[in-house]
């Protein structure tokens, strides 16, 4: 196993009718900025629950922030949080409105220029602005973890980045919240927490035993449940099951003292870009072929994903990766998440500008092993097609 250094400071809420708890966990005095996307959770009384439990505190309320949140968008809210000298942000909503809110808290006391906060990385983050989440889609983990991707719009570019200042200072989550969602969200979801785990499990073995068993049994989990949610859609233990395996995909349990992948992430954060994909959609293209590309350097860890997730435990090792590559392609599509590029209307003629994307982002040598290079992502993308 690898040295690590590993801390997770936010507290969670878990359940049922949790949201009122949260009034515990924000000061009394406190100028709540509070975010949100869309109308849904106006719609389905989330936000009045917010609201109710901040009791007497003085709001100021964000909405509109967009799937894959925009910087253009965020520096708005930045903006009325500095005029209203807000001091306490609460999110509502999923990973792009939890992501969004981490910039915002970021920004708002800022020294220097915002972007700045982007193209470091999150390095340049020397202060931010309490946060705590209330969760209404079980996806990105973001709501336990200390980074966030937000997209420049003029430039066409997805940045992530992170800061030890931004983990939340809570996480409400109430497997309830998500029984509205549409079926398109449920399955992004589970594909997203799914691709999370994968690039900390499917790399070389470095004996981590305890990492590797707590990522099996998320895996399994998404597994049993994904396809529940859209079977039962009621069943809430389902959704809860969903929910706190989507954070722990991505609190950074699994991903301690083993190497991480990270490079269908960063070639679907540029489809995302150009081409406005679901965040999830660009993993379920990107992964089967990258799997299948990357065989023989994953292999060890690849013969042991067939055997212990899909239970293949019979012909060669190349026949057992084939098979395993192909189940998980196979569970994407059951999710109504296409695993090709031509399912979304993309074909060669768009490589080359991805390309050039990854190249001009410094995403030059990507992987566990700085193996994937421009020449590999284009090998990726063609077998995507």
């Amino acid at each position: 196993m690898l040295n690590f250094s590993y801390r997770n400071p936010v507290k969670v809420l878990f359940g049922a009718g949790m949201i009122a708890q949260m009034s515990k966990e924000v000061p009394a005095n406190a100028r709540v900025l509070v975010t949100y996307g869309g109308g849904s959770v106006k719609t389905t009384g989330t936000l009045d629950e917010v609201k109710a439990a901040l009791g007497d505190r003085h709001i100021i309320e964000f909405g509109g922030i967009e799937p894959n949140p925009s910087f253009e968008t965020l520096m708005q809210a930045v903006e009325l949080g500095r005029s209203e000298q807000a001091d306490y942000i609460v999110a509502v909503g999923g990973g792009s409105v939890m992501d969004g809110s981490k910039f915002i808290a970021a920004a708002i006391h800022h020294d220097g220029e915002t972007m700045d906060i982007l193209t470091s990385r999150g390095r340049s983050v020397k202060q931010a602005l309490p946060l705590g989440v209330v969760v209404t889609l079980a996806a990105t983990g973001s709501e336990t973890n200390n980074g966030a991707v937000v997209t420049i719009r003029a430039t066409h570019s997805k940045m992530a980045f992170s800061s030890p200042l931004l983990f939340p200072q809570f996480a409400v989550m109430d497997p309830s919240k998500t029984l509205t969602l549409p079926k398109r969200q449920v399955g992004n979801g589970v594909v997203d927490a799914f691709v999370h785990v994968v690039e900390q499990y499917l790399t070389y073995p470095v004996d981590g035993k305890i990492q590797d068993r707590f990522a099996e049994g998320i895996l399994l989990t998404l597994i049993e449940d994904g396809p529940r949610a859209f079977s039962e859609p009621d069943n809430v233990d389902v959704r809860a099951n969903l929910m706190w395996a989507a954070s722990q995909a991505l609190n950074g349990l699994i991903g301690a003292g083993v190497p991480q992948d990270w490079s269908t992430h960063m070639i679907g954060h540029e489809l995302t870009a150009l081409h406005g994909l679901d965040h999830a959609q660009t993993l379920a293209v990107v992964l089967p072929a990258m799997l299948d590309i990357q065989r023989e350097a994953k292999q060890d860890k690849l013969v042991q994903y067939a055997e212990r997730i899909w239970g293949i435990n019979f012909g060669t090792p190349n026949e057992r990766i084939s098979a395993a590559i192909e189940r998980t392609r196979e569970f994407f599509e059951r999710l109504g998440v296409g695993t090709t590029l031509s399912a979304y209307g993309l074909g060669e003629q768009h490589i080359d500008a991805i390309i050039e994307q990854l190249k001009a982002h410094g995403m030059v040598k990507l992987g566990e092993r700085q193996t994937i290079t421009p020449e590999v992502s284009r090998k990726v993308l063609e077998a995507a097609l």
